[in-house]
């Protein structure tokens, strides 16, 4: 699981596209950077949406402008506005 989430981190790191919130939505963003790599997402019905390994069950993701009161039992990319960047926060087990 840590290695997965080091490679969607990585995704976030250097997106295909930048984030452009004129553009399209946070939640449309990390979605299509995902699809992009080649992961598989689906709908979720407790999260913005849901990454299916291979093999393994579905991370369930959320996405905000906030950092602040995360539920940890979900993953989260929360955008950064100051430094125009993505941060994964991966759910505590």
């Amino acid at each position: 699981m840590q290695q997965l989430f080091k490679v969607i981190e990585e995704i976030f790191t250097k997106p295909p596209i930048k984030f452009e919130p004129e553009k399209h939505t946070l939640k449309a963003w990390a979605m299509y950077c995902l699809r992009d790599k080649g992961f598989k997402v689906v709908y979720a019905e407790k999260a913005d949406f849901a990454v299916e390994p291979r093999n393994g069950e579905k991370i369930y993701f959320k996405v905000t402008n906030s950092s602040d009161d995360l539920d940890n039992k979900l993953a989260w990319i929360v955008w950064d506005n100051s430094t125009n960047s993505a941060k994964l926060i991966a759910p505590q087990q």
